[in-house]
């Protein structure tokens, strides 16, 4: 390959770096609702992974509704009443789906608390001090005990 052709296609590929990303700042909430919506075709999978062309012509539908002038909500509340709120990738945060986003934060909150009740406990163990010796020890013990320290 010879300089001038490796010079063009570095500009090539430079160009089209610098292309890539304004081209997605300008994509629209069309793309974006592809990945927030579960395919109907392919269980467990979003819209934008399922390869079959029921989800192919699906999300052309969406870009061409979105091309058409219409908004978000009104496709995807479309898109709810036709295949169910099963589309959706994350439940609502409302009525028992509220309980998916609870859960876990309660379950955090509650190992929290179980953590710090037993740091609490163990630091209240360890600040304890030793008591002290009772009073009215044997003189004779006292000595042999005051004999074996000093050695």
């Amino acid at each position: 390959m010879n300089p001038r052709t490796r010079t063009l296609a570095a500009l090539l590929v430079l160009a089209a770096a610098c292309a890539a990303p304004a081209a997605s700042a300008t994509e629209g909430w069309g793309y974006e609702m592809w990945g927030e919506l579960m395919s109907p075709f392919c269980p467990g999978r979003t819209l934008a992974d399922c390869p079959s062309p029921q989800a192919e012509q699906l999300r052309l539908w969406i870009l061409m509704q979105e091309a058409a002038g219409r908004s978000h909500d009104d496709v995807e509340a479309e898109l709810l009443e036709r295949f169910g709120d099963d589309i959706r990738a994350a439940p609502r945060a409302e009525g028992f789906g509220l309980t998916a986003y609870a859960v876990p934060v309660l379950v955090f909150l509650a190992g929290g608390a179980i953590v710090a009740l037993f740091l609490r406990r163990q630091t209240r163990r360890a600040a304890v001090a030793p008591a002290p010796p009772p009073e009215g020890l044997d003189p004779e013990l006292e000595r042999a005990i005051d004999d074996e320290f000093a050695r």
